[in-house]
Formats: structure tokens, sequence, C-alpha cells
């Protein structure tokens, strides 16, 4: 009979840490799966966030550059014999010749001996490309008021007219000076300023090394100044 009791109270003591194990085992199971669970939810949150950010910056960055562009680019009218006339955007820097590619190129009846394809061009000039018919001498090239920088004919006439539209930077005053783009009264007195101090310029180059006159400036004035 008591052999008997212990058998009982053995297996239910066996059964009692099988029990124990198995619910032991079960929490245990439990949290890993949740914990796996959690760092796969963690590991997709975080991928998801660096690929955010990442469009996040490569939006920035295009719209840096569309910025940039935009405040580096000039417009130009180009017209007469082009494949495709009207008013165009180019880089800051462009020529006649990027302006004839960026309108689809010359027609056949295009005279390019009337034309200066090398011409450094500026905001708001206008670009003619006349024909071979043509012989009347018409402004190739022209700002906004019409005032001519460049005509069809290339003999000496149109070379001295071009002249006169430029600014002697060795003689001019402060007043003919400030007729130049972006030289207000300021850089106007500092040119002559230099000029007394220094002598004449020998070059157009040279007047960079005024003070407030760097490479963005020279070039907006480079094709209007000369020295004699």
């Amino acid at each position: 009979m008591l052999e008997g009791k212990k058998k009982i109270f053995l297996i239910g003591a066996i059964i009692i840490i099988l029990v124990i194990i198995g619910s032991i085992y079960y929490i245990y199971k439990n949290e890993e799966e949740e914990y796996i669970d959690f760092e796969e939810a963690f590991n997709v949150n975080t991928q998801n966030e660096i690929e955010k950010s990442e469009e996040n910056n490569t939006e920035n960055e295009k719209d840096t550059n569309e910025k940039l562009e935009a405040i580096n680019q000039i417009v130009i009218h180009i017209s007469g014999q082009v494949v495709n006339p009207g008013v165009i955007s180019l880089k800051e820097g462009a020529r006649v010749i990027d302006a004839v590619n960026a309108a689809g190129g010359l027609t056949a009846e295009a005279d390019i001996n009337k034309v200066n394809l090398a011409f450094l061009l500026s905001d708001a000039q206008k670009i003619y490309i006349p024909s071979v018919k043509e012989k009347e001498e018409v402004a190739v090239i022209s700002e906004g008021s019409g005032s001519n920088l460049e005509t069809s004919s290339q003999e000496n006439k149109n070379v001295s007219e071009i002249e006169k539209l430029m600014v002697n930077i060795n003689t001019a005053s402060e007043t003919e000076l400030q007729k130049l783009p972006g030289i207000g009264n300021s850089i106007a007195s500092r040119i002559v300023a230099y000029r007394k101090e220094n002598g004449k310029f020998n070059t157009i180059e040279e007047i960079q090394n005024v003070s407030g006159i760097g490479s963005s400036k020279f070039n907006n004035i480079k094709n209007y100044i000369c020295v004699k």
C-alpha cells in the first residue's frame, strides 16, 4: 500500500516537473518569437528611414542643382535662318554657335559668312541669322534696346561702328564707365583711381585687378570694352 502511494507521488511529481518545464519552454519560445518580430520590424523601419533619407537628399540635391542651373542661364532670342527660331535658354558663357545648335541648326539658306559664330552671348540679346539672298546690311546680334553689337558685313566700316559702341577703359570717364553692365558709381571710381596709380591698362583683362571686378563681372563687360 505504501509503495503504491510512493509510485503515485513520484508520477505526480514527474508530471508537475514536465508541466513546469513545458511552461518555461512555452514562455521562452514566445519571448524569442516576439524578440525576432520586434527585431525584424525594427530593421524594416530603419531601412525605410534610410531610404526616405536618401530620397530626400537626392531631391534636395536635384532642387539645388536646378536652382544653380537657373541662376547660371541666359535667355536669348534667335531668328532668321535656323530650323527652330524662338526664345531659348543657354548656359552662361554660351556663344552664337551654341544658340544655333539649340535652335536646331542652320537652314540651307543661311549665310554663315556674315555671322561670327564665336561671339560670346549675354542675357536678353537677339541673334539674327541672315540669308545668302540678303544684300542689305542687317543687325546680326543686338540688345533688347536694338543697339547693334555686330552687323552682317565684315568691312572696316562696320568694325569701326562696333568700336564706337565700346568703352575705352583707358580714357573713359566715371560716367561713361557706368554705362557698362554691372558697373556702378563705386566701381567706376575705382577704375579711374587704378589708372591714376598704375597707368593705362595694356589689355582688357587687366581691369580684373580693380577691386570689385571678378571673372563673372569681367565676362559681362569684356565685349563692350577696349584699350587704345
